[in-house]
């Protein structure tokens, strides 16, 4: 890997670990409003997400310019997470029921969440392409693609683990070659999920709408920093395909009836 992808994926991975250690520190009132209890019956914390979306930030800056479309993916939608995580309910769950609330004329935070998120890919997007030239209807299915990305990898953070183990598998392969468009971005993701990860399997913590949202855009958007309009195409289709999907199949029922993806998705916890 070249250096500068290097130096961000360290600074973040650096910067995740020792929020992490240092989430005990903050008051009990504050950290309150964070705590969730997961599948297993246990209290576990969403300031993971917070971590997460702050460090890869610091990481996308550590690997230098150009910066922004990192930033704006990474603190964009880790925002619109935030929203959900701490003002969301769960009378209307999933894609289906956000837009079906919509048409009764209910405006739930999911349904600001999915609008915030279409926004933060758009910009990710534009300011991406400005620097190539890429035409509108480019920009605009890369910013579609970016979303996609983003809610999807929130649909995989109901395991400890899940969604960092995704988003790992998804950035390694964009860190080469290291000189690649998209590398650095890839590298910031990558490092902020190594520094949370040790907090996630042991069940103490997770990424939240916060985290995942952010850990789903930032590989969005190293995959259309490096994508023409087919490209952008195709990742498009997959994240709408895979979300419309999971409103009728259970990803974790189809994980745990597969050896093989069961072994992966169960490596590390206690």
């Amino acid at each position: 890997m070249s250096r500068r992808p290097l130096v961000g994926a360290v600074v973040a991975a650096a910067a995740a670990g020792a929020a992490m250690l240092a989430r005990h520190q903050v008051p009990a009132h504050l950290r309150e409003p964070w705590d969730r209890t997961n599948h297993a019956g246990r209290t576990v914390s969403l300031l993971e997400g917070p971590v997460y979306a702050v460090a890869a930030a610091v990481g996308t800056l550590a690997a230098g310019s150009p910066s922004a479309p990192g930033l704006v993916a990474s603190l964009g939608a880790g925002a619109f997470g935030a929203l959900d995580d701490l003002a969301g309910d769960s009378s209307s769950k999933g894609l289906k029921g956000h837009l079906g609330a919509l048409a009764r004329g209910e405006v739930t935070t999911g349904a600001i969440k999915i609008a915030g998120l279409a926004a933060t890919g758009l910009a990710a997007a534009a300011v991406t392409d400005r620097r190539v030239g890429r035409g509108l209807l480019t920009t605009l299915v890369g910013g579609a693609a970016i979303a996609g990305s983003a809610n999807l990898a929130n649909l995989f953070d109901l395991r400890p683990g899940r969604t960092l183990k995704v988003t790992t598998l998804a950035a390694l392969p964009l860190l080469m070659p290291p000189h690649a468009n998209g590398a650095a971005t890839a590298a910031a993701a990558l490092g902020a999920a190594a520094g949370t990860l040790p907090s996630d399997l042991r069940g103490e913590s997770m990424l939240g709408d916060t985290g995942a949202n952010a850990a789903g855009a930032l590989v969005g958007l190293a995959l259309i920093e490096r994508s023409g309009l087919r490209g952008r195409i195709v990742l498009l289709a997959v994240t709408a395909g895979l979300t419309v999907l999971s409103e009728k199949v259970s990803f974790s029922r189809v994980i745990e009836g597969n050896p093989v993806l069961r072994a992966m998705d169960s490596w590390g916890r206690p």
